[in-house]
C-alpha cells in the first residue's frame, strides 16, 4: 500500500499545519482574485466591482482526511445530470473510503476520456444550508495511476463551489445520489451571495 500525492506540488502530510493554513490562505487569495478580475470569471460583469472575495469555512484540519483507493477494474460509464444541459458521460473509475466526523462514508471517482484529473462531485449535510444547494467539487490530481488499496488524501478544505453557483450560462454536473454524504462537511467553499 503507497501513499499517493493529491496533486497539489506537496503532500499536505509533508506540510506542518502553519505551511498548510498559509497555502490554503494563498490558494483562496488567488481564486478571489481571479474571481474578481479575470474576463473568465463566472462572477457577471455587472456584480465584479462590488465582489470581495468568496464566502468560506474556516480552515479545518479534520477535514483533511486519508481515502483508500477501490479501483473498478471495467470502469463503467455513467451520465451525469447536468443543471442546463443535456447529461454528460464519465467513467466511474474508482471509489475512495474514508472516515469523516466519525463516520465511514464513500465516494465514487469520476473522469472523462482524455482526462486525467479526477471529479469527485458531492452533497453533504451542508448543501443547500451553507453551501451551494447543487452540491460541490473535489478534483484530485495523483501525479500517477492510482492502484488498488493505495491512500490518498481528500481535503474538503479544496472543495469549490461550480461556476452555475455564481451564473446561470454555465451548465454543471449535478452530484448523483450514490456522491451524496449524510455527514456535514464543514470545509471549502461556503454559498456566495450574489446580493
Amino acid at each position: 500500500m503507497t501513499d499517493a500525492n493529491d496533486g497539489n506540488d506537496q503532500s499536505e502530510n509533508e506540510l506542518s499545519e502553519e505551511e498548510w493554513r498559509e497555502e490554503l490562505q494563498n490558494t483562496r487569495e488567488e481564486k478571489d482574485e481571479f474571481f474578481g478580475e479575470h474576463p473568465q470569471s463566472p462572477i457577471p460583469p455587472g456584480k465584479r466591482d462590488e465582489f470581495d472575495g468568496l464566502s468560506y469555512f474556516d480552515p479545518a484540519p479534520e477535514y483533511q482526511v486519508t481515502a483508500t483507493v477501490e479501483t473498478h477494474d471495467e470502469p463503467e460509464p455513467i451520465d451525469l445530470e447536468m443543471t442546463a444541459a443535456n447529461p454528460q458521460r464519465y467513467l466511474r473509475t474508482m471509489t475512495l473510503n474514508f472516515e469523516v466526523n466519525g463516520q465511514e462514508q464513500s465516494l465514487a471517482v469520476y473522469q472523462q476520456e482524455d482526462q486525467e484529473s479526477l471529479f469527485v462531485p458531492f452533497r453533504d449535510k451542508t448543501t443547500g444550508q451553507q453551501s451551494y444547494e447543487n452540491g460541490r467539487y473535489l478534483e484530485l490530481h495523483p501525479g500517477r495511476e492510482l492502484s488498488d488499496g493505495d491512500q490518498i488524501t481528500l481535503d474538503f478544505n479544496l472543495a469549490y463551489s461550480p461556476f452555475c453557483a455564481f451564473s446561470e450560462t454555465f451548465a454543471c454536473p449535478l452530484p448523483p445520489e450514490e456522491n451524496w454524504l449524510d455527514v456535514e462537511i464543514r470545509a471549502g467553499e461556503r454559498k456566495w451571495d450574489a446580493e
